[in-house]
């Protein structure tokens, strides 16, 4: 509901198919190696905790290699200053 109203369409990629949305698998696969393979959580309130805090690293901290080691949010931050 929220994606119809919002004029959002989800688009499902083929079962085996990674390639199909690469930015989301690499996403998802840094995720799960950083968060849901590092810790044991005893709760859904500690999970949602621990991702708020990789997500800002992951976002805010991280040197991306494709980017000379600027982290995303900085980079587009440079991008959006210079157009």
């Amino acid at each position: 509901e929220w994606c119809k109203g919002n004029d959002i369409s989800i688009l499902y990629t083929q079962p085996g198919c990674p390639t199909q949305n690469g930015y989301i698998e690499r996403f998802n696969g840094s995720y799960r190696r950083a968060v849901l393979d590092a810790y044991i959580f005893r709760s859904i309130e500690e999970v949602k905790r621990v991702t708020q805090e990789w997500n800002c690293y992951y976002n805010n901290e991280r040197p991306h290699e494709s980017r000379d080691n600027i982290p995303p949010m900085k980079y587009r931050a440079k991008r959006c200053d210079t157009k």
